[in-house]
């Protein structure tokens, strides 16, 4: 990053930064400042050599467009609206970081806000206000049904796009998750010999979990294996744990499947108060591979989910009804199977040991 110095009377004062122009990182890259151009608005006939000098002569003088400037220069906003909720959860936490990523390597900022599914009327303001703010597009970035209601409903000015998980039970077409992934992961549990199996499902108002469900149950189903209930749960830990503890008797499962991973390490708690070793009595699996799940006690068997490719796809989306371009593709890595040490053999048969609470 370049630098200026202020003159005073009897001296200098210290050196301020200047931001880095495309000139900057044209010459740091050794490329032409229109190059530099293209790739900021996404162009993408560029060698992958030549985008990958680009990028990181970017990083290194920390580029920052001028989103005033070039507001100004073409007559409009350069802001996109994004509307989430249950931001605490991990999911859409990284579906929303993947998003701001994806804005604000097109140019555009990105402004989060979000909100209480529970609460209609913060709703209704939230949206009302957002109407008639100055924004390029809108994202919705929606995991309920009160949330995808709520959007579908709405008058935006703007261009907008309802990112929400399909229902597969209703498109016939399930994702690669639920067609492959999560399949793949009760074929785990069949080769180790499980025949048994208890799945801690999410909340019902979420096609996310309501997918899981019927994948798990038609994997089950195939590979032969009897599923012995669902308990619910809302993705926290605490859920899980409850969905554990408050059962009068443990089912006779070898194995319980948890819809996320924090429900996982809720189950795995309760289990161990109610006597049961993982993996030598019950096997747990969760889905979606949080950074913790790594350092679980045991570490956690799951299925390793990108939420921040589900963000960049959200934003392309979008940015071509707003530019009125062809929608870019984002390559979303396939789920993948990662085995740790809370899944293993279930337990001779007569082996199991008692239930402390019964």
């Amino acid at each position: 990053m370049s630098t200026s110095t202020d003159s005073v009377e009897g001296g200098t004062v210290a050196s301020t930064p200047k931001p880095a122009t495309i000139y900057d990182v044209a010459l740091a890259a050794g490329v032409s400042h229109q190059t530099v151009s293209r790739f900021l608005r996404g162009f993408e006939g560029i060698r992958p050599e030549t985008r990958e000098r680009v990028v990181r002569a970017l990083d290194e003088l920390g580029y920052r467009p001028n989103l005033t400037a070039r507001s100004l220069k073409s007559g409009r906003s350069h802001r996109i609206g994004a509307l989430t909720h249950e931001i605490s959860h991990v999911g859409p936490s990284r579906v929303a970081q993947g998003a701001s990523t994806a804005a604000r390597e097109a140019g555009y900022v990105l402004d989060l806000v979000s909100l209480d599914v529970h609460d209609a009327r913060e709703i209704e303001e939230s949206l009302e206000l957002l109407t008639q703010q100055d924004l390029a597009g809108v994202l919705a970035l929606a995991s309920t049904d009160e949330m995808v209601r709520a959007f579908e409903t709405t008058e935006f000015r703007v261009p907008a796009y309802i990112a929400a998980e399909a229902d597969d039970a209703l498109t016939g077409h399930p994702s690669e998750l639920t067609g492959v992934g999560l399949p793949g992961l009760i074929a785990h549990l069949a080769e180790l010999g499980h025949r048994t199996v208890v799945h801690i499902a999410g909340p019902s108002t979420w096609a996310a979990a309501r997918n899981r469900i019927n994948a798990y149950e038609a994997a089950a189903e195939r590979h032969g294996l009897r599923s012995l209930g669902v308990l619910p749960g809302d993705w926290s830990a605490r859920s899980g744990y409850e969905a554990i503890a408050a059962l009068a008797e443990l089912p006779a499962a070898t194995a319980y499947v948890a819809a996320n991973d924090q429900m996982a390490l809720g189950a795995m708690l309760a289990l161990k108060e109610r006597g049961r070793r993982i993996p030598d009595d019950v096997s747990v699996v969760g889905l979606d591979d949080i950074p913790e799940a790594a350092y679980f006690d045991p570490p956690l068997t799951t299925l390793r989910n990108d939420f921040e490719s589900q963000g960049r796809a959200s934003v392309a989306e979008l940015l071509a009804r707003i530019e009125g371009t062809p929608v870019r593709a984002v390559q979303r890595p396939p789920s993948q199977l990662i085995v740790r040490r809370s899944s293993g053999p279930p337990p001779a048969e007569g082996g199991r040991p008692r239930d402390i609470r019964s």
